[in-house]
C-alpha cells in the first residue's frame, strides 16, 4: 500500500526571524512497508511539539548544532524533524513494537515518519491524561521547568522569583511550581490578555506587559522591592540585565533559552559583572537533557499536581502539518499560549 505524504521543508538557511516563506509543503509517496530484519518503523504522526530551539538547527552555522544530538543543524530541502507522538502504522519484526502502539520520538513533520526504532523515545502506556501532555507539562518542557527551577535555583519558601516568557511552555509552569512552593512570583509577558492570564488562572501574585515598558530596571525595583532571589530567564538581552540588577545576595539565575538572541545576532546580554561578583550571583545554563535523573520524580510530583487540579495546563493547537510554519513563526512573534502544538491526526 502507497500513500502521500505531506512534509514541511525550510527552504535555505534563516539566520534571523522567521517568515512562513521560509518553509515549503512537499508531499511524496510513501509505501507502507518495512524490510524484513530491519528496525524500521513507519509511525503516523499524530501530535507535532512546536519549539523555538529549532530556529538555531535552521541556521548556517550556530554553536548549539555541536552541543547535542536534537540540536544537529537541519539541511535545506530535507524534512525536519521533532519531538512528536505517533501510532505505529507498520512495525519491524523483532517485535519491540507492535501495530497501534502509540509512541513518542524523534519524528519528521509530517503526516507519516519512517524512523528506526531509536528514534523512539518511549511508548506510550495508556494514561488518565491527554497524550499531548507528554509533549509539554509531562515532556521536555515539563521537565525544563521543574530541573531548571527547583534543580538549578535551589528555591527556597517565601523567595522572591521572576519569570521572563511567563506564558510560554516553560515559563507558565516554573511560576506555577515556584507558587505551590510558596514563594512571591512575578512574571513578564508580551500582552495584556497574557498578563491577565498569569495572575487570574495561573496564580502569579502579579505580571507585566514588557511591551509597555520603556526601563525595565526600574519596573523590577517596582515590582520587587525586596530584590529578586531567583529569575527563571527564557528570553535573555534587556530583560536578563535588569534582572542581575535587581537581584539580592546569593541570588540564582536559570538561564533556560535565550529566545531575543534566536533571531537577532547582534543582541547580546552585558549584565553588570560588579553585581555578579559582589552580590554572588550564580548564573547557570542548562538543558533539559542534563536532568534525566530527576525525570521520576519530576512525573510523580507533577502527575500529583495535575490530578489535584493545583497545576493548571495552557495548550495551543493548530491543525494540519500545513500550519506548521505559522505556528512555528508565531512562536517568535508571541502569538502562543502556553505550549505551541499542531494536531495532525486524529488519535
Amino acid at each position: 500500500m502507497e500513500v502521500s505524504n505531506k512534509y514541511v521543508v525550510v527552504k535555505h538557511h534563516i539566520q534571523d526571524a522567521p517568515e512562513e516563506s521560509d518553509f515549503e509543503i512537499k508531499s511524496r509517496a510513501l509505501i507502507l512497508s518495512v524490510d524484513s530484519g530491519s528496525n524500521d518503523v513507519i509511525v503516523k504522526n499524530l501530535y507535532i511539539s512546536i519549539d523555538p530551539y529549532q530556529i538555531n538547527r535552521m541556521k548556517s552555522n550556530d554553536p548549539s548544532q555541536t552541543s547535542i544530538s536534537f540540536a544537529a543543524p537541519i539541511t535545506p530541502g530535507e524534512a525536519i524533524d521533532g519531538v512528536a507522538i505517533g501510532k505505529v502504522l507498520v512495525a519491524s519484526d523483532n517485535g519491540k513494537f507492535q501495530k497501534d502502539d502509540l509512541v513518542m520520538g524523534v519524528f519528521t513533520w509530517a503526516e507519516y515518519s519512517l524512523v528506526k526504532e531509536e528514534s523512539i523515545i518511549k511508548k506510550l502506556e495508556p494514561s488518565e491524561f491527554p497524550l499531548t501532555y507528554h509533549l509539554g507539562v509531562l515532556g521536555f518542557n515539563g521537565l525544563s521547568a521543574y530541573a531548571g527551577f527547583f534543580e538549578v535555583c535551589k528555591p527556597q519558601k517565601g523567595e522572591n522569583v521572576f519569570v521572563s516568557a511567563a506564558c510560554g511552555a516553560v515559563g507558565n509552569l516554573v511560576g506555577q511550581y515556584a507558587k505551590l512552593l510558596g514563594c512571591y512570583v512575578v512574571g513578564c509577558a508580551g500582552s495584556q490578555d497574557k498578563v491577565t492570564l498569569l495572575k487570574d488562572k495561573l496564580g502569579f501574585d502579579d505580571a507585566f506587559n514588557y511591551k509597555e515598558e520603556k526601563d525595565l530596571t526600574s519596573i523590577l525595583a517596582r515590582y520587587f522591592p525586596n530584590g529578586i532571589d531567583v529569575y527563571f530567564d527564557n528570553v535573555g538581552g534587556e530583560m536578563l540585565e535588569a534582572a542581575v540588577a535587581n537581584m539580592n545576595t546569593f541570588g540564582r539565575v536559570s538561564i533556560c533559552g535565550v529566545i531575543s538572541q534566536y533571531t537577532d545576532a547582534e543582541k547580546r546580554s552585558s549584565p553588570n559583572m560588579l553585581n555578579v561578583v559582589y552580590n554572588r550571583i550564580n548564573i547557570r545554563g542548562f538543558l533539559a537533557a542534563d536532568f534525566m535523573n530527576v525525570f521520576p520524580d519530576f512525573i510523580a510530583k507533577t502527575s500529583a499536581y495535575l490530578q489535584t487540579g493545583r497545576l493548571h495546563v495552557i495548550e495551543d493547537v493548530s491543525s494540519g502539518v500545513e500550519s506548521i510554519p505559522s505556528a512555528f513563526v508565531g512562536i517568535f512573534n508571541g502569538n502562543n499560549v502556553g505550549k505551541k502544538i499542531v494536531k495532525v491526526a486524529e488519535e
